[in-house]
């Protein structure tokens, strides 16, 4: 059994269980399925201030702390005792293409070449660590929400601003990883 939660598990197994979490939240408790709104929880909660966007009632949202600390648990679980100690299965055509912006190590599912704290201090590594995470943080603010709110949440329960949200994710998705990704790469 160990060895079969070990493995990846194929779209047609992982994708119903995550599309389970929006009914079962719903008829649980009528509760919205996202992660984003949980740092405003824990801003409100930790951060006394006359900051309006923090003023309200985050007691009656701790239910999404406890869920999103369930996930940061279950990650360190998996990452300690559920690791694949094989490679990464990449396509070979992508390695190729990898290997000439020097990212060889397949070891990790982050590549360690650029996805280290010295790194940190290069144009690359700032780049895409610093730059691109303020850019997720103001995208998820500017869209009400991140991907799993609205991708998952809101277009099954047929949102407008949820499917202009999940293209708008698609086309940055397809825009970085296409266009700017080996721009950034290619940096020294």
């Amino acid at each position: 059994m160990l060895e079969i939660i070990k493995q990846p598990w194929p779209w047609y197994v992982a994708g119903p269980l995550i599309g389970l979490t929006v009914p079962s939240l719903l008829i649980l408790g009528n509760k919205s399925f996202g992660i984003s709104s949980s740092l405003r929880h824990v801003c409100a909660a930790c951060i006394p201030s006359d900051i309006k966007f923090f003023k309200y009632d985050w007691k009656k949202e701790i239910w999404n702390l406890f869920f999103v600390f369930g996930i940061l648990l279950g990650g360190i679980i998996a990452s300690q005792f559920l690791i694949n100690p094989g490679e990464i299965s990449v396509n070979p055509s992508l390695k190729s293409e990898l290997a000439t912006y020097g990212i060889t190590d397949y070891s990790n599912m982050v590549p360690v070449q650029f996805m280290n704290f010295a790194s940190l201090f290069t144009l690359k590594g700032f780049i895409i660590m610093v730059v691109g995470g303020f850019l997720v943080g103001f995208g998820t603010r500017y869209a009400g929400g991140c991907t799993s709110g609205h991708s998952i949440m809101g277009l099954s329960n047929l949102q407008w601003p949820s499917l202009i949200a999940t293209i708008c994710f698609m086309a940055g998705g397809f825009l970085m990883a296409n266009v700017m990704l080996p721009v950034i790469l290619s940096l020294n």
